[in-house]
This record gives C-alpha cells, structure tokens and sequence, in this order.
C-alpha cells in the first residue's frame, strides 16, 4: 500500500510572544484556511515528522498565529522555526474546472505540439508576472503556465501536458 502523498502547506516561523505561540505563513487561499485542513504532519529541517491534532489559528496584526498543543513557552515555539505544516492531498477540495494544483501537475510528461518530448514537470513557481511550468528532462525548460497561449491542454488520463513551445528553446 502506497502512502497518501503529503501536501506542504504552510511554514512556521518561529515564536511569537512569550506564551508558546508561533507565527505561521500559510499557503492556503485563503490564508486562514489552512486551519481547515487539521491535523497537520509537522516536519523539522531535518525530516523528521509528527503529527499536529488540535492546532489553534488566529489572525495577528501582521499574519496568522498558531497555538500548537504542548508548545508552552517562547523557546519551544521559536524552536519550531522553519518547521513544514503538511497535510494529506486528499484533504484538499478538488479544483474547479480548468484549475489545478501544482502538484497534480508533477510527473505528468510535457510534449510539444509537434510531440517533442521536454520530460516531465518537476515543480511550478510564480515569478510575479504568471506562474513557470518547469520541465526536466535532456535539459531544463521554463514554460509560462499561461492558457492557452502556452499550456495547450492537461490531460491527467494520459500524463501529459501539451504546450506550444518550441523544441530550440
């Protein structure tokens, strides 16, 4: 049996105050709504893994705030600095038609549309202008994930991810 594939989907930053609360970047749209997806696996810069049940969020002045059971003082919270929130990928709603989530899209194999193949995607990042479909294979390709200028279709039953992009570049 394979395990459930984890989604990261936010990040502590370390203590906030004195009473054991963390300051907490998440990557939930909204942000809040992250709390809806407990409990959380939290995973340390080492990899190591434990999960997070009865995690509080609340919004600070400057972004969210987490109260984490058995994290009690500032040195315990900042301890948690960099530490990974993940969550199952099946806890997700599914996207709306014609949307996806990042990582559905990685290893799926990119081709051309003359069926050149560019490997598979390796991740997405936005780089503020539109998001960047990367694909590894003989190389590297950064395609702008636009519709349908360049991302021409997703197909999840074959694998793949067509774009009108040429092979030389």
């Amino acid at each position: 049996m394979t395990p459930e594939r984890m989604i990261p989907m936010g990040r502590l930053h370390g203590a906030f105050g004195v009473r054991g609360e963390v300051k907490l970047e998440s990557y939930a749209d909204p942000q809040r709504a992250i709390a809806r997806y407990l409990p959380w696996t939290l995973r340390d810069a080492r990899g190591n893994e434990r999960l997070c049940e009865g995690a509080k969020v609340r919004e600070g002045g400057k972004g969210l705030i987490a109260t984490l059971p058995g994290i009690e003082d500032r040195d315990a919270a900042d301890a948690l600095r960099g530490t990974e929130i993940l969550v199952p990928r099946s806890a997700l709603p599914p996207p709306a038609p014609g949307e996806y989530y990042w990582v559905d899209l990685e290893g799926l194999r990119v081709a051309n549309l003359e069926g050149a193949d560019f490997g598979v995607v390796s991740h997405l990042f936005d780089n503020g202008a539109n998001l960047v479909l990367v694909a590894r294979g003989e190389r590297e390709r950064m395609i702008p994930f636009v519709q349908p200028d360049f991302v021409r279709g997703v197909d999840f039953d074959a694998g793949l991810v067509t774009v009108d992009w040429d092979a030389e570049f």
